[in-house]
């Protein structure tokens, strides 16, 4: 079944995915993690409600207890399900993805991420069998508020944060729910943009990721003379960041400010950065002294990695940001909190701050839908074999002046494409190069 991904569950509903799916997984959960008790959350999409309805019904039906949270910011969620000292929980929602799609994020006790490899798999075929065991008894469902005790946990990452001006885009998704209770308790003024949750998106695409999706807030920092904007997706795990010129930064770059806060704060830090990020990432950081790592795109890797590791922080130039202290998890409202405790400490604009690190000119990642990925990936290797080459995700060929990494997407039938130049000419010199090897696999 192709819903089943590698960092998650997630299809078209109702002809990929539906209710049925969805009380088969509930099940299925129980069955490969032998749980007890399992807590279950949604976000605003249309298809939540009852999706989720049937995911409690098939937890229940196979004998675990279920801890119902309503809806939820995938954030809140892993503070939920770390919290409360579940053994499992379910999340319905297809994160970034448009309205026509929903689907399931899954984790273990302590928010630790279940993934392809570490039991989607499992899942989808337990799914596929359709088989269960017969329970000794029908679980039990308890709901639970805890947005006061999630205020709470943010908060603690806010220091000496001052009167700032924001202008935040919820886009109609989780944001909305989440960032109000928590920016009440500090002087931060806020400017809202599509603040009521609304699972049609009317306003925009969920993908703040993309320049064209924020196009609003960045004219409107500007008109209100904004210190800073912010924009969420739909389940509220990812958020980018704008200065107060109207510029969006990379969540790559917001990498290296955010660490700078957090290595204001202790004294010996380890940070995670995502391999399509701008070697001004490592360069920063290096300079900071802060231990830094090259790492794997996905959340389950980048959760995964960071235990391994110890690292207080991850960043992906998608726009999340994991934090030690978040059960290892991706948290906009933390991301947010650290970035304006940067400019209350600094004072300095995030223009100011963010300069030094947009030095080298880039594509930003470009997606292409082929025929043959590997294939693709395999002439580049061939056709770039003096590069320093690594197969860490896709092929990532590495030049002295240059560099591109090429991957299949793990939610989407595409390759993406990225690349970095010491200067404008090579830059668009070698993607004109590397797009030609792609296309013929088109």
């Amino acid at each position: 079944m192709g819903i089943f991904k590698a960092y998650d569950i997630r299809g078209i509903y109702p002809s990929e995915l539906d209710e049925n799916t969805a009380y088969k997984v509930g099940r299925a959960m129980v069955v490969f993690l032998k749980a007890k008790t399992i807590l279950v959350a949604h976000d605003c999409r249309l298809s939540g409600p009852s999706l989720t309805k049937e995911v409690i019904r098939g937890v229940t039906d196979q004998g675990a207890d279920v801890i119902e949270v309503g809806l939820t910011s995938s954030p809140m969620f892993y503070f939920c399900v770390g919290k409360t000292g579940v053994d499992a929980g379910i999340m319905v929602t297809a994160s970034h993805n448009t309205k026509e799609y929903n689907g399931f994020k899954l984790a273990r006790k302590d928010a630790v991420a279940i993934s392809g490899d570490t039991g989607i798999k499992d899942i989808e075929s337990i799914v596929l069998a359709g088989k269960f065991p017969h329970p000794v008894s029908k679980g039990k469902v308890t709901s639970k508020d805890m947005i006061s005790q999630y205020t709470d946990h943010v908060l603690k990452f806010a220091k000496d944060i001052k009167r700032l001006k924001i202008v935040a885009d919820a886009g109609n998704g989780m944001g909305g729910l989440v960032m109000p209770p928590i920016f009440s308790r500090t002087p931060i003024e806020v400017v809202p943009v599509w603040f009521e949750l609304d699972g049609n998106f009317p306003n925009r695409d969920p993908n703040p990721s993309k320049e064209e999706n924020i196009k609003v807030l960045l004219d409107r920092v500007k008109a209100e003379k904004a210190d800073l904007g912010i924009a969420f997706d739909g389940d509220g795990d990812r958020v980018i960041f704008v200065d107060e010129k109207g510029e969006s930064l990379r969540g790559d770059l917001a990498t290296a400010l955010i660490a700078d806060e957090i290595a204001s704060r202790q004294k010996s830090v380890t940070v995670l950065y995502d391999l399509r990020s701008s070697r001004a990432v490592k360069e920063h950081l290096d300079k900071a002294g802060i231990k830094s790592m090259k790492i794997r795109v996905g959340h389950s890797f980048i959760k995964a990695a960071m235990r391994k590791e110890d690292a207080n922080f991850a960043g992906e130039l998608s726009g999340h940001f994991y934090f030690k202290d978040h059960y290892y998890c991706d948290s906009d409202m933390v991301a947010s909190m650290l970035m304006l405790s940067l400019l209350s400490r600094t004072g300095k604009k995030l223009s100011e701050l963010s300069r030094p690190l947009r030095k080298y000119p880039s594509t930003g990642e470009v997606s292409f839908t082929v025929k043959d990925g590997p294939g693709a990936m395999q002439e580049l290797i061939s056709h770039f074999n003096d590069a320093r080459i690594d197969k860490m995700d896709g092929v990532t060929c590495e030049y002295d002046d240059w560099w591109v990494n090429v991957r299949p997407s793990n939610t989407e039938p595409l390759v993406r494409m990225i690349i970095e130049a010491k200067d404008q000419k090579t830059l668009d010199a070698k993607r004109a190069e590397v797009e030609k090897i792609i296309r013929r696999f088109m």
